[in-house]
């Protein structure tokens, strides 16, 4: 009786070792393959990374990126609008991977992963172009007498909140005209990643960006991932070095920030 006993619980442990093995082994990849879609979340405001249009498609330099990486895996890349504030519950909750211009931070670390950086771009100002070298550097622009407008929710922000904390802070909520209230004389500068000063600084005369190759702090730019999930990260990794070193990532990097 005893050995029938220990047979049937060694036989239930097997199932379970058994279960858990597979279930770790399980990846949002095999989900995506399945499906025949891949979910990505955006914020759709963040040129030139990704910026939603009024017909409800998006493009961008992360757009064009993940669709050809969709393309490669034989699936369709199927867009959800987010926003920064509700960026990593939305990701979480409803999407396989998220992009459009996402930094690599610590904080968004504790609940995803990375992909390995595609792009190495740190914070920089942008101003008026007379205003220029009244912004060079923090301590220039940390005073009481500086406006500085942020969008919500986002690494700018929380540079902004980290290391001006004497500066007038204007928060607006839409990314999008966020820079016309810089022209309009409604702020004095807005912080953000250096390739976006640069893309701004040619869509809107009268603005210039501050030193975009000196940046005021590191930063890197990667895609969102499922954390814990390393087929997913090893699959989107292995598209990226292969995108870069053929030189696809090239010619659309080109394209956005021409």
């Amino acid at each position: 009786m005893m050995k029938t006993i220990l047979l049937a619980f060694l036989v239930l442990a097997g199932l379970c070792a058994a279960d858990i093995a597979a279930a770790q082994e399980r990846s949002r990849l095999d989900d995506v393959l399945r499906a025949g879609k891949l979910r990505v979340c955006t914020p759709g405001d963040y040129k030139p990374f990704a910026l939603a249009k009024a017909d409800g498609t998006y493009e961008g330099l992360d757009v064009d990126l993940v669709r050809s990486a969709a393309k490669a895996l034989g699936v369709q890349a199927e867009f959800v609008k987010t926003a920064w504030p509700k960026l990593m519950d939305d990701f979480v909750d409803k999407c396989d991977i998220a992009v459009g211009g996402i930094s690599v931070t610590s904080d968004r670390a504790k609940r995803a992963a990375f992909s390995v950086p595609y792009m190495v771009n740190g914070k920089a100002p942008i101003t008026r172009c007379e205003n220029v070298s009244k912004f060079q550097t923090i301590a220039d622009i940390n005073k009481p007498t500086v406006t500085v407008i942020t969008n919500p929710g986002g690494s700018n922000e929380r540079f902004v909140r980290a290391n001006l904390p004497n500066a007038k802070v204007i928060v607006h909520p839409d990314n999008v005209t966020i820079f016309d209230e810089i022209l309009k004389g409604n702020a004095d500068v807005m912080i953000s990643e250096s390739v976006e000063t640069v893309t701004q600084q040619k869509a809107r005369p009268g603005l210039c960006a501050v030193n975009p190759d000196r940046p005021l702090q590191y930063g890197e730019m990667a895609w969102l991932l499922p954390r814990g999930d390393l087929a997913m990260k090893e699959w989107v990794d292995t598209w990226l070095h292969l995108a870069k070193a053929g030189g696809e990532y090239d010619r659309v990097l080109a394209e956005w920030t021409k």
